[in-house]
C-alpha cells in the first residue's frame, strides 16, 4: 500500500531557532525505511530551503514556496513562474500601499532591507541565505520569482484584498504576515501532483502543519494532522491534533497512525 507523509517546516518541524527534535529526524527515517514516501511541504520559496540539518535528514522530495514548486528525488517536476508584468505591477501596488514587500524565487530572495528596519526576520534571512538575498530595488534584472510575503501591519487590508484577490490566493497569518501565492498553486495542489505522479491515494496521504498556509494541505490530504502548538485555526480544521514541537508531537502522530 502506497502512503506519503507531507511535512511543513516552520512551526513543524523546527522551531525559530532551528531546532530539530531528534524523535521527529528518528521518526522519519523510521517512516522511510517502512516504505512510506517523506515530503517537505513548505511556504518557503526554494531559495529558502538550504538548510544542511534539515535536509540531511532525507525526503523523497519537496514541494516548495505553497505549491509553486514541486521536486522528486531533486528532480524538478513542476515550477510556476511569474510574469514580469505581475511582478512589477504587485510590488509597486504593494509599496504604495505601505505593504513590505518580500520576493521569493527558487534562486533568490528579493527585499530591501529600509522596509524592514529593525526586523529580526530580516537579520535571520540575511545570515542564512547569504549572496541569495538580493535588494529587491536595483535588481529588476534578475528577478524570477514564484510568490510573495509581505508585512500588513501599516497596509489597509480592504484595499490590498479587492486589487490582490483577482491573480493570488491571498494567505494572512496572526502576525501581520500575508503570503500572495499565484492562482492555482497551493500545498494541497502540490500533495495532489506528487499523488498523481506516484500514483499514491490521496486517503493515504498525512499533512503535518501549523498555520494557515497548511489549511490547503488540510483540505485535500486523507490525514491532517495539526501540532500542538499550532495556531487555533490550523487546530479546527485538522482531522487530528499531536502534541507540541518539543513534545515530540511528529513521533507520537506517526506512532498514532501506525506510520512507524
Amino acid at each position: 500500500m502506497k502512503q506519503a507523509v507531507f511535512f511543513d517546516i516552520d512551526g513543524t518541524m523546527w522551531d525559530h531557532t532551528n531546532f530539530i527534535p531528534q524523535s521527529t529526524i528518528e521518526g522519519i527515517h523510521k517512516l522511510r525505511k517502512n516504505g512510506v514516501h517523506a515530503f517537505l511541504c513548505t511556504g518557503r520559496s526554494r531559495a529558502y530551503v538550504k538548510n544542511p540539518e534539515l535536509l540531511n535528514i532525507g525526503f523523497d522530495g519537496i514541494i516548495s514556496g505553497c505549491g509553486t514548486m514541486i521536486e522528486y528525488h531533486n528532480e524538478v517536476v513542476f515550477y510556476k513562474k511569474l510574469d514580469q508584468d505581475l511582478i512589477q505591477n504587485t510590488v509597486t501596488f504593494l509599496k504604495e500601499h505601505h505593504a513590505a514587500v518580500i520576493m521569493e524565487g527558487r534562486f533568490q530572495l528579493y527585499v530591501d532591507p529600509e522596509d524592514f528596519v529593525g526586523d529580526p526576520f530580516i537579520v535571520r534571512l540575511r545570515k542564512e541565505l547569504g549572496s541569495s538575498l538580493l535588494p529587491l530595488t536595483g535588481s529588476e534584472a534578475d528577478w524570477e520569482v514564484s510568490k510573495f510575503s509581505c508585512s500588513v501591519e501599516d497596509a489597509d487590508m480592504e484595499v490590498l484584498t479587492r486589487r490582490l484577490s483577482a491573480d493570488f490566493d491571498l494567505l494572512v497569518h496572526d502576525i501581520s504576515v500575508m503570503e500572495l501565492v499565484p492562482k492555482g498553486c497551493s500545498k494541497g495542489t502540490g500533495i495532489l501532483k506528487i499523488c498523481e505522479l506516484l500514483d499514491i491515494p490521496v486517503a493515504n496521504t498525512y499533512a503535518f502543519g501549523d498555520s494557515a498556509n497548511d489549511l490547503p494541505m488540510f483540505e485535500v490530504a486523507g490525514h491532517s494532522i495539526a501540532m500542538g502548538n499550532a495556531s487555533a485555526v490550523a487546530k479546527q480544521k485538522a482531522s487530528y491534533v499531536t502534541d507540541d514541537l518539543h513534545e515530540d508531537g511528529i513521533y507520537h502522530a506517526l506512532e498514532h497512525f501506525g506510520l512507524v
